[in-house]
């Protein structure tokens, strides 16, 4: 049963870019799907600033279809694109694949080991494996396929009967400089992830201009691979071709009539798809708003093909927090897949879901995820409460679950830092975890890590691979006794109070009520008095106490919350180091 629109008190982006593109689809294709579009270019790693480009048209897809009408969101991968350069940090490669520059990225070698035909199969299998996980429905279209079959044989000719009109429509902006980036956003330790214009194809020319014309077609050279061509020679009535190779000087004369090596320019190639396939809506990238670029050229060319330009949003930069600790076998740029090691779906899908495709945001791959994940935990409360604001309800909403359904969610989602410090202190080990998580709260005591699962698999992974060996927790062996013998009297005084309270305050919250309330026990106040009662110099008494708990027990001066860590290294331990 199709879910009722929302209201128009309530709507957020991803309904107003719903109503605009269903009016538009039935004003141009009545009666028809609804066609939505992304390209991807699978020429390295399809990055997390790539992802903008499927996860916009996805959220409006996805509500189209609450509403019931029939949506197609194509995703075109652009695997027919010529291979322009060796991504760095790659593994399994080396300078020896820059023999490969100008073949279509079907025709270049996988990375060594990859179980993959070639280099776009391998590439676009871990995007397709982290759309799944995404809950991202589409339909896949390789270009290479398309191309090479002769789908578009109409369009090439007809582009190729029409190339006076496409030239003259490039040559008003061939003299056009585009205006210098703006860098979207400053940070430290943050990087900007610019998805690459359209497919990632918009470094290449719009076409070759010689003693015989323009032509918007570039074949790939029947010796070498390549598309170093230029067409010398074409017959309208017969279609006969002539090409010559810059290369190697192959020369080939082909009925373009019957030819399927080779395709149409990134500026031709793209508007002619908008119109064969009907497409309705797709994004691009800041690049766009600049004369000259694709999508602003396109809009031209696209009504040659009969066709018109779709609804297309700009949409801002992603950045990324924590890239100086990002491995670099992944050459630096972080991947879908990436993130979704370290974070639920639900997670990733509203940090795309809650920003307008014009706003920049970040996501962390550092500290600041803990930070992310109790922003997100306090929504889901105040959405089950009834207390979240109409837009943020509807983030909620389109990160939680899609037309199709809920996304797999962790049954008893605890507090992402507490599983973090949890892992980060037992490496691991199931059954201290468990013994630690079911310490939490002993009036629910939790039975097995599956009702944790997959966050508490996200937190893990996120401390093995994000939070470098020197800020990881390690808990002392034996006690400190030289600083214990260094201490004073009231220092002794508040481990007291601590280790006589912790058989009673055996629980998270017991032992955060116990760990703030022995500093103000020691100076003469109630363990529950809250901070309007108390006098500044607590705050400094508490921070110096907590100084000692953590020097004493793993030897720094922070590390996991207290509590937390009280709770890991367990009641018989924790009275052991602090001189009991």
């Amino acid at each position: 049963m199709p879910i009722v629109a929302q209201s128009t008190e309530t709507t957020d982006w991803v309904s107003r870019f719903a109503d605009e593109v269903i009016e538009e689809s039935e004003r141009r294709a009545p009666g028809k799907p609804v066609v939505v579009a992304s390209g991807l270019s699978p020429s390295g790693p399809i990055h997390l600033g790539n992802l903008r480009e499927v996860m916009t048209p996805h959220l409006v897809a996805d509500e189209i279809r609450r509403r019931g009408h029939e949506v197609r969101h194509l995703i075109s991968w652009d695997d027919y694109d010529r291979y322009r350069k060796v991504p760095n940090g790659v593994e399994g490669t080396d300078a020896s694949w820059a023999e490969h520059i100008g073949k279509p990225l079907t025709s270049v070698p996988a990375p060594a080991g990859s179980p993959y035909p070639n280099w776009a199969e391998h590439f676009k299998a871990a995007m397709i494996d982290s759309l799944a996980e995404l809950g991202v429905e589409f339909d896949g279209i390789s270009q290479t396929a398309q191309y090479t079959s002769g789908v578009y044989r109409e369009q090439i000719l007809h582009a190729m009967k029409h190339r006076g009109d496409i030239d003259a429509i490039l040559e008003q902006y061939r003299t056009k400089k585009a205006p210098a980036k703006k860098q979207q956003q400053k940070a430290v330790d943050a990087a900007e992830l610019e998805a690459e214009e359209g497919s990632g194809a918009a470094e290449e020319d719009d076409g070759s201009s010689g003693s015989a014309g323009y032509f918007p077609y570039k074949p790939f050279c029947g010796a070498c691979g390549k598309d170093l061509t230029t067409v010398t020679a074409y017959d309208d009535d017969t279609t006969e071709l002539t090409y010559v190779c810059t290369e190697d000087g192959f020369t080939e004369t082909v009925l373009l009539s019957e030819f399927n090596r080779g395709k149409l320019v990134w500026k031709v190639d793209w508007p002619m798809r908008w119109a064969y396939e009907g497409v309705i809506f797709e994004p691009s990238g800041v690049d766009h708003s600049s004369p000259g670029s694709s999508f602003q050229v396109g809009g031209q060319i696209v009504g040659i093909f009969g066709g018109e330009r779709p609804i297309g949003p700009m949409y801002a930069f992603v950045g990324i927090s924590g890239m100086a600790k990002m491995s670099s076998s992944k050459g630096g740029v972080p991947t879908p897949a990436d993130a979704l090691q370290i974070m639920e779906p639900q997670l990733l899908r509203w940090l795309y879901a809650r920003r307008r495709p014009n706003q920049s945001f970040k996501i962390a791959f550092d500290q600041e995820i803990q930070r992310l994940y109790d922003e997100w935990d306090k929504l889901d409360g105040k959405v089950a409460d009834g207390s979240a604001l109409p837009a943020d309800v509807a983030a909620h909403s389109r990160a939680v679950r899609t037309a199709a359904g809920e996304l797999p969610r962790t049954p008893r989602p605890l507090p992402y830092r507490t599983l973090a410090s949890v892992a980060d202190i037992t490496a691991g080990a199931e059954d201290q975890t468990l013994r630690i998580l079911g310490e939490l709260d002993p009036a629910n005591p939790l039975s097995t890590l599956d009702e944790v699962r997959p966050r508490l698999d996200k937190a893990e992974a996120w401390i093995n691979t994000h939070v470098p060996a020197d800020q990881r927790t390690v808990v002392r062996d034996e006690p400190d006794i030289d600083l214990l013998k260094s201490l004073d009297e009231p220092a002794r005084q508040s481990l007291r109070l601590l280790t006589d309270g912790l058989a009673d305050h055996w629980s998270l919250d017991g032992l955060s009520h116990l760990v703030y309330g022995v500093p103000k026990v020691q100076a003469g106040f109630s363990a529950d008095a809250t901070a309007k009662e108390l006098p500044p110099e607590i705050k400094t008494a508490q921070r110096t106490f907590f100084a000692l708990l953590y020097h004493l027990l793993v030897s720094r001066d922070t590390g996991p919350r207290l509590p937390t860590l009280l709770l890991a290294v367990g009641q018989e331990r924790v009275r052991s180091l602090l001189g009991e």
